[in-house]
């Protein structure tokens, strides 16, 4: 452990840049909104709320060339060079959450049978910095997910607030190294009881509903991954949902997604990879027009499967819902989360 002065934490994401392209959250001045973008170290605020949109693009962008070919008519040769970005990037500020976000991710791309490459390039070249929230936000449940306040694993560098100094733990080697290349003072053993002081005062913080919600959304994870919730309630949360796909954007673990061919002018072509969502009826639409999930609440029930079943957690190690209230924020049809927590919850009070 280490100590850096409030003052001087941006010196930690200054030295990062002569390596890396840095990205940390941004406050739109017109919006008010956080963003987490490419920037200068200087422009940097950490206390900003979470991201509208969660930092997931860096290793997953929204869309994303993976490789252009081009075929010769005449020799009948095909030449196929790789695209996508290999450019280091170091986060910097990123919440728990949206570090658990990763790691899902991680397990999805790089955990199962086949390993993506475009991915794995992007994750390698990667360094973490995140941040541990000492006071949560409005639509923050984390306490209800295990995905914070603070990190547990993955990073490289993790910063805690405490009173006129950061406490910098080191999470890997590069770490390590960064720290004492730039000689932080080290910390004794009593900045590890304020950190977790901290933590406590943050979690009796957060809002009722998540706190209320703990218990439940285990019982509910049990009633997703046994089928044992009335068709009904399907039906009620899929007569509300809009398709619009928000929710499927906004979400740190979410890891679905499109390819698509585009043809050039130039005679060549090119392999997209784009973002896509479950919420869409043309999703699961099979050759022919056959698809096994065109009612809504057929998706909503997947989406919501995805999120909280057991059969999920053995994949991600984790549930694949990391708590951080966007999709309650963003949904037109007030069925995020934490709502439908709340639909099942009074199913079993009838």
């Amino acid at each position: 452990m280490y100590l850096i002065k409030k003052s001087d934490v941006l010196e930690i994401a200054r030295e990062l840049g002569k390596e890396y392209q840095v990205i940390g959250p941004v406050v739109d001045a017109d919006s008010g909104q956080t963003f987490f973008e490419k920037t200068e170290p200087e422009l940097i605020q950490l206390k900003a709320p979470i991201p509208s949109v969660p930092p997931k693009y860096t290793v997953f962008p929204q869309i994303e060339t993976l490789m252009r070919y081009r075929y010769d008519r005449e020799s009948k040769e095909v030449e196929i060079r790789e695209m996508y970005e290999t450019e280091p990037k170091a986060v910097f500020g990123l919440r728990s959450c949206d570090l658990n976000g990763l790691l899902c991710l991680d397990r999805f791309f790089l955990g199962q049978e086949f390993v993506d490459e475009a991915y794995r390039v992007h994750r390698k070249k990667m360094f973490i910095v995140t941040n541990t929230c000492v006071t949560p936000f409005k639509n923050c449940f984390c306490v209800c997910t295990d995905s914070g306040p603070a990190a547990e694993e993955g990073y490289d560098l993790n910063l805690t607030e405490l009173d006129d100094v950061y406490l910098v733990e080191a999470g890997s080697d590069k770490g390590r190294e960064l720290v004492e290349r730039m000689g932080l003072e080290k910390a004794d053993e009593s900045y590890a009881v304020k950190k977790k002081e901290a933590v406590d005062k943050s979690v009796s913080l957060f809002e009722e509903f998540a706190t209320d919600s703990k218990a439940w959304i285990s019982r509910v994870m049990n009633r997703v991954t046994t089928g044992f919730i009335r068709e009904d309630v399907w039906e009620y949360i899929g007569d509300q949902c809009f398709e619009c796909g928000a929710c499927t954007f906004v979400c740190p673990s979410c890891s679905c997604f499109n390819i698509v061919d585009v043809n050039n002018a130039d005679g060549s072509s090119e392999r997209l990879r784009t973002w896509d969502s479950c919420s869409y009826e043309g999703y699961s639409r099979m050759a022919g027009g056959h698809n096994p999930r065109k009612p809504v609440e057929d998706r909503r029930n997947k989406r919501f499967f995805c999120k909280l079943s057991y059969s999920q957690m053995k994949k991600y190690l984790r549930p694949g819902c990391v708590g951080c209230g966007r999709c309650a924020w963003v949904c037109p049809g007030n069925i995020g989360l934490p709502k439908v927590v709340e639909y099942v919850r009074r199913e079993t009070h009838k």
